[in-house]
């Protein structure tokens, strides 16, 4: 983590037992809990952006998904060998 912001949250009584209880149980303390609740927050957005994409690209067959991500890949690989160079 480079430079921290504090944020300030709400959660249920239940939920905060249940946390503490659960991070207590895997060995971590305190200070731990930032780290998880970015470690949720970074997970959470990357499951909602999957998911979007899911939806946007659900009307195409997947052969022509296939070829689009091949193309894309094709073209990520040729822009990494030009910046190696």
């Amino acid at each position: 983590m480079t430079e921290a912001v504090r944020w300030t949250i709400k959660v249920s009584q239940e939920t905060d037992l249940a946390l503490r209880g659960f991070l207590g149980a895997q060995g971590m303390k305190k200070g731990d809990l930032s780290k998880f609740v970015e470690d949720a927050v970074r997970w959470r957005m990357l499951d909602r952006t999957v998911q979007v994409v899911k939806d946007r690209n659900q009307d195409l067959s997947p052969d022509v998904l296939e070829a689009m991500i091949d193309e894309a890949t094709r073209e990520v690989r040729a822009q990494m060998r030009d910046q190696s160079r």
